[in-house]
């Protein structure tokens, strides 16, 4: 694949991703197929977008600009366990700082979960996970790729923010904002059982990233 090639995958994955933030177009989809039919069919559509960007990205021509050692691989392990009991902690949770919150109107800003140490946990899980991998892959085209993810996760905070703060009103997002602030750091959840099935289900997606990384990726992890 040449780098025209490759920047065209780029901007197709942009382009399906922007669809989020078109309200005109959402709407449109959404009256179409319903709010959780849209949500199913962008999940596939973003993971499938991510995958053919991956598989571009190790298309694309091969320029080295730092060789892979072996720690970098151990460091990215340790990370991505962590991105995974991120993500298992924060989604199906209520979050109205961010997107994919469910049931948003049952936060409760006193009892704030991970929200109390980012309002965006998927957005840095996302950061974590481009971050990481730009470690062991040192070539041109990946340092491109995931540069610019991890780029795209940290801007996307802010944005998010602003939008936020407008649909909510400036003085509802500020009191919600510094309610979380004054939470407890540490305090008993309210279901043991369902933190550590969530702890359970981030090491259960981890091993299985393992596991399937040469059949998706065609690289071993290990």
């Amino acid at each position: 694949m040449s780098w025209l090639g490759f920047a065209g995958v780029f901007a197709l994955f942009f382009a399906t991703h922007s669809i989020p933030g078109r309200p005109g177009v959402k709407t449109r989809i959404s009256e179409r197929i319903g709010a959780r039919g849209f949500g199913i069919g962008y999940s596939l559509l973003s993971t499938g977008m991510l995958a053919l960007l991956i598989w571009a990205a190790g298309q694309a021509p091969f320029i080295l600009l730092w060789p892979q050692m072996l720690w970098q691989r151990h460091v990215v392990h340790l990370g991505m366990l962590v991105v995974c009991l991120i993500l298992a902690l924060a989604i199906a949770r209520p979050n109205p700082f961010s997107f994919g919150g469910t049931h948003n109107a049952d936060f409760d800003p006193h009892h704030p979960g991970i929200v109390k140490l980012t309002r965006h946990p998927v957005l840095l899980a996302l950061a974590l996970w481009a971050g990481l991998h730009l470690l062991p892959n040192g070539d041109l085209a990946h340092v491109l790729m995931f540069g610019v993810l991890g780029s795209f996760a940290i801007a996307g905070r802010a944005l998010i923010n602003r939008r936020k703060r407008r649909e909510m009103g400036a003085a509802q997002w500020k009191d919600l904002d510094v309610a979380v602030s004054y939470a407890p750091l540490l305090q008993r959840p309210r279901s043991w059982g369902g933190v550590l099935l969530r702890l359970l289900a981030g090491g259960g997606g981890f091993a299985a990233l393992l596991m399937l990384h040469p059949v998706v990726i065609g690289v071993s992890a290990l």
